[in-house]
């Protein structure tokens, strides 16, 4: 922890003995630290409250991802991963047999995740999709399937004619269990017209949230940042959720996403540095006081930067997911191929001296890696 007495800033001295003492930092202070704070005063802080939630833990889980199709409906700016209906000769589409082959893949493996996303299709609908929730769950029971973004929950519900809380509860007998937390990108509504206006938007987006987390499914939250926002539309968008976590406490985690400019409309956009990107979590990690859990996505940010970020507020960097996604590999990420065995993982996260710890999607812990012997990298 920083000492206050070696700040010269008084404002930034007044944000540290606010965290220090566990209290909550305001939106002027948020972007107080985007504008003055240095890297490593606000990791240190960010560190402060991660030790204080998590200790020294670093969790990881085993999960693959399933991707039904990238055919879309809608039309992002920033997306180099889907192809518009009209012109989907480039796209695929699963059926729901070629998705149970891929669950059956990993039949006798510790599994304990499938993750389901993919592009808006319009043949793919409500009934489509509880189809494979049923299919995946008489297959695996155990399974924990976490699924679909309010993006597609907005447009299948919608073309279901059902409310938001009669579809959800469709889903839930159908066998799923939580909800990433895609398609928040930005939630000002002005940069939201001009990166991609023509999905759900905000208060859509936050509903779905808030209805899943009051029929009792837990969820997780993103953001998009460095492309056309401002530091004043990220604070506004952490607002949002930090006060609906305060409504619903259902958040799992936070889960900051950086834009990649290749393959998309927006390729003239500069991405951001590695230096910006280490603050956005660190400021992530000391304004959500009510989120449990920060987490890096590897392979967007790749496996370097990745465990950085284990110095910047970070406790949770994904999982294994055997080089099944292929959403921002598209869009240039660090890691074209992501994929990462148990071992591997534990041994990113013990170059760092942090403790290894295995989890299922709602943070209950599997197994603790820290006092186990050192296990040797495989690449397969």
């Amino acid at each position: 922890m920083i000492s206050t007495n070696l700040i010269t800033d008084s404002s930034l001295a007044g944000i540290a003995e606010k965290v220090k003492n566990n209290q909550r930092i305001s939106d002027d202070e948020c972007l107080t630290l985007f504008e003055k704070a240095s890297p490593g005063f606000v990791g240190s802080l960010a560190n402060e409250v991660r030790f204080r939630l998590n200790g020294n833990k670093v969790f990881f889980n085993r999960n693959f991802h399933i991707e039904p199709t990238n055919v879309c409906v809608f039309s992002c700016n920033f997306c180099s991963y889907s192809r518009l209906y009209a012109k989907k000769e480039d796209g695929w589409e699963l059926s729901i047999e070629q998705m149970l082959h891929m669950v059956k893949k990993y039949d006798g493996q510790p599994i304990t995740e499938v993750h389901i996303v993919g592009g808006v299709h319009p043949k793919m609908n409500l009934q489509f999709f509880a189809d494979l929730l049923k299919a995946i769950k008489s297959h695996r029971p155990e399974l924990h399937i976490k699924a679909f973004t309010a993006v597609e929950y907005d447009y299948m519900f919608r073309k279901a004619k059902m409310s938001v809380e009669e579809g959800l509860k469709f889903l839930i007998e159908a066998g799923l269990d939580s909800i990433p937390g895609g398609g928040a990108e930005i939630f000002d509504p002005e940069v939201r017209k001009q990166i991609c206006a023509d999905k759900v938007d905000t208060d859509g987006w936050l509903a779905i949230h808030e209805a899943a987390h009051n029929l009792g499914l837990h969820s997780n939250a993103t953001i998009l940042y460095g492309h056309i926002e401002k530091y004043e539309h990220r604070i506004d968008h952490m607002r949002r959720l930090r006060e609906l976590q305060d409504r619903t406490n259902g958040f799992n985690t936070f889960i900051p996403l950086k834009f990649r400019n290749q393959d998309n409309d927006m390729s003239y956009v500069p991405e951001s540095s590695v230096v910006e990107d280490m603050k956005m979590y660190a400021i992530a990690r000391i304004y959500l006081d009510n989120f449990p859990h920060l987490k890096a996505y590897w392979p967007m940010l790749g496996r370097q930067n990745a465990q950085l970020s284990l110095s910047f507020g970070v406790d949770d960097i994904d999982g294994t997911i055997d080089d099944t996604t292929r959403i921002y590999s598209m869009a240039g990420a660090e890691e074209q191929n992501p994929s990462m065995t148990t071992e591997e993982l534990v041994a990113l996260i013990k170059q760092v001296n942090r403790e290894p710890v295995e989890r299922d999607t709602l943070y209950n812990e599997i197994r603790n890696f820290n006092d186990q012997p050192d296990l040797s990298v495989t690449t397969s």
